[in-house]
């Protein structure tokens, strides 16, 4: 079964990563996806804004999520180079990635995610990814 394929039949227990971080999956498909998640004080720094790697890891999987919709059956991804840019930090509420494909070649897929405060649209970080294409034959 397709990672799609387990996101349909299971919603967020098909990814341990959203199960951990309580991600709901609000839309993916035709390379864009959306999910969302609560900010909670245990993913908080020292300082108690959202730790920055959570920023990240969300544009990654709404990133990834978006490929995978484009991807044919016997191809598979992995991140090969990431980049965040960290506009404006974020201590509660909820928080939304949109991840979208904005080229896949046969080796390489290019993408662009961000991650907001659900409530307001407020853009609090931007992160461009390249992914490898795997073919599974």
């Amino acid at each position: 079964m397709s990672y799609l394929d387990e996101i349909r039949k299971c919603g967020r227990e098909a990814n341990p990563f959203f199960r951990l971080m309580a991600i709901d999956i609000d839309a993916y498909g035709n390379g864009e996806a959306q999910i969302s998640m609560e900010v909670r004080p245990d993913m908080c720094n020292g300082v108690g804004w959202l730790q920055g790697g959570i920023f990240t890891s969300l544009a990654d999987e709404a990133m990834a999520l978006a490929l995978y919709t484009i991807l044919e059956e016997d191809e598979g991804i992995a991140t090969i180079s990431e980049s965040t840019s960290f506009i404006q930090g974020v201590r509660n509420g909820r928080v939304t990635a949109v991840g979208s494909v904005i080229k896949k070649g046969r080796a390489v897929a290019f993408t662009e995610g961000y991650v907001k405060k659900s409530d307001s649209g407020t853009i609090l970080s931007k992160t461009s990814a390249s992914f490898t294409v795997i073919h599974k034959r």
